[in-house]
C-alpha cells in the first residue's frame, strides 16, 4: 500500500513538474516572440533611414524638441509648490 501510494505522489510530482515546464516554455516563446518583432521593427527602420536620409534627421529632430520638452516639464514639476 505505501508503494502505491508512493508511486502515485511521484506521479503526480512528475505531472507537476511537466506543467511548470510548459509554462516556463510558453513564457520563453513569448518572450522570443517579442525580441523577434522587435528586431524586425529595427531591421525595418535601419532599411528605411537608410534609403531616405531626411527620415533619419526628421527622426533626430523629433527626438531633441521631445527631449527639451521633457526637460522644461521636470523644471516645472519641480518649480511647482508642493
Amino acid at each position: 500500500m505505501a508503494k502505491s501510494e508512493a508511486r502515485e505522489k511521484n506521479y503526480d510530482n512528475m505531472v507537476k513538474m511537466v506543467e511548470d515546464l510548459n509554462k516556463d516554455l510558453e513564457k520563453l516563446l513569448e518572450e522570443m516572440e517579442k525580441l523577434s518583432v522587435q528586431a524586425t521593427w529595427m531591421a525595418y527602420d535601419m532599411v528605411v533611414m537608410r534609403t531616405n536620409p531626411d527620415l533619419a534627421n526628421s527622426m533626430r529632430r523629433l527626438e531633441d524638441a521631445f527631449l527639451n520638452c521633457k526637460e522644461e516639464m521636470e523644471k516645472k514639476w519641480q518649480e511647482k509648490p508642493g
